[in-house]
């Protein structure tokens, strides 16, 4: 009895075992089909997710913030201005912006190529050093921003229209048109074809007081020198000056509030400085590469001057008076942006010739914006020369913290007593303003006839009379 129960459970078990075995046998084909199914979804899943996490990695590293330049030590912050907007693709070394101090202009160049992201401060705006301006994307090539494409006027021309369909060219057409109206602006833009200036209102009558006329404010678009012109037009541009010009506009101000000015005059006889300028111009080209001309025997005998009139080379400091051994001298150069003042650098050790190349290398640097604080800095006497202007006659203002300025005017013909005869003799008139407060009257007349002295007769100088 025990004998066949044993054998019909091993029976049953026997048969679960080949069933279970069966049904597993069939399942998984179909697991792997499934399993066959999703691999390709799945890897593409972890290629796609591992690319956009690598792309997005590389676009956050490779825009970069470009920070300002440095200033020098007497400079703390300056306005900057726009030369590049976002959108842009700049090369490198570019120009990105420029920042106006009070002294001088500061370039901004770009690092390296790529295209400007985002700019930091906005136009105008004051910056300091090192601050950061803007967000760059580095690359080669490319034009302008999707950004840029969507600020084009709206008179832009659109694409041609699509073909009319059976159903539109069935229905009538609209009577043609002769001449279409161009599109209206929108409000606040002016058109390209526009002048910068609003339209004039009626001329007013000879009997209109002109206080009674009306007058229009007009807004410049960017770029537009409202100054070159007057049209007669009867409005007014206010525009905001420039930080050079503010800074030039307080110090001569200081200067007034500060100094005890005086000017005594004189008049100097050109005769012997034109006459070897003619004689030893072709040698002096040849030999030192540029021209013989007015300044040089000026700021040689001011340093001159200056040597032998010690006084008018110190300054006033509070209950101090300081006296300087050397002779630095600023010659004031007139740029667009306003009149700066780059020094030579002791002048009582130059000859003719250097004072000439360092002049030309100093005029070059202004008239490109390419001047240094440290090339305007100190400085013991300066030397405006208004003549190359045409001026006959003038008054110069010192520049602080100097005591005396030097003022050159133009050279015209006068009839002048030569050894009790009436002669006709290219004459200069010289001014000089200085610290009443420092120095005498007594010593600055002295001083200035020395440079007369200088100037007419150079021997004077080589003989240390």
């Amino acid at each position: 009895m025990l004998g066949r129960r044993a054998v019909s459970v091993q029976r049953f078990l026997s048969r679960t075992a080949r069933q279970g075995a069966t049904a597993a046998s069939s399942i998984q084909p179909t697991l792997q089909a499934k399993t066959n199914l999703l691999e390709p979804l799945v890897q593409n899943v972890r290629i796609n997710s591992t690319a956009n996490f690598h792309m997005s990695v590389i676009r956050m590293s490779d825009v970069i913030t470009v920070d300002g330049p440095a200033f020098a030590e007497s400079i703390s912050e300056g306005d900057i201005r726009w030369l590049k907007q976002k959108g842009d693709h700049v090369n490198e070394d570019e120009l990105v912006a420029e920042i106006e101090t009070d002294k001088t202009s500061v370039e901004v160049p770009a690092p390296q190529a790529g295209t400007i992201v985002e700019l930091l401060v906005e136009d105008g705006a004051k910056v300091t050093a090192k601050q950061k301006l803007y967000k760059l994307q580095p690359g080669e090539g490319g034009g302008a921003a999707p950004a840029k494409e969507e600020s084009k006027p709206a008179a832009a021309a659109s694409p041609a229209a699509p073909a009319p369909t059976p159903s539109q060219s069935s229905s009538p057409s609209p009577p043609p048109q002769s001449s279409p109206s161009p599109p209206k602006p929108a409000a606040g833009e002016i058109p390209k074809s526009a002048p910068p200036v609003a339209r004039p209102p009626s001329t007013p009558s000879s009997s209109t007081p002109v206080g009674a006329v009306p007058v229009t404010r007009v807004v410049v678009p960017k770029g537009v020198d409202p100054s070159h012109a007057i049209t007669g037009a009867r409005d007014e541009v206010r525009v905001k000056a420039n930080r050079m010009r503010m800074r030039i506009a307080q110090r001569l101000k200081d200067a007034q509030n500060t100094y005890a000015m005086l000017t005594t005059f004189n008049e100097i006889d050109m005769s012997s400085l034109i006459e070897m300028r003619k004689t030893y111009q072709k040698e002096f080209v040849a030999k030192h590469g540029v021209k013989l001309g007015m300044m040089s025997p000026f700021v040689r005998a001011a340093a001159y001057a200056l040597q032998e009139s010690p006084v008018v080379n110190a300054v006033l400091d509070e209950n101090e008076i300081v006296y300087r051994h050397f002779v630095d001298i600023s010659v004031a150069v007139a740029t667009p942006k306003g009149l700066v003042v780059p020094v030579l650098r002791n002048v009582e050790s130059m000859n003719y010739a250097q004072i000439e190349l360092e002049l030309a290398n100093l005029g070059v640097k202004a008239r490109d914006g390419k001047l240094a604080v440290e090339d305007m800095e100190g400085g013991t006497f300066t030397i405006s020369n208004g003549g190359v202007f045409g001026s006959m006659f003038g008054t110069p203002i010192i520049n602080p913290p100097q005591s005396a300025i030097l003022g050159m005017h133009g050279v015209f013909d006068r009839v002048v007593p030569v050894n009790g005869k009436p002669e006709i003799r290219p004459i200069m008139q010289i001014a000089l303003t200085y610290d009443h407060r420092l120095i005498d009257g007594r010593e600055a007349v002295t001083f200035l006839k020395k440079i007369k002295t200088a100037v007419e007769d150079p021997r004077v100088m080589f003989m240390n009379l």
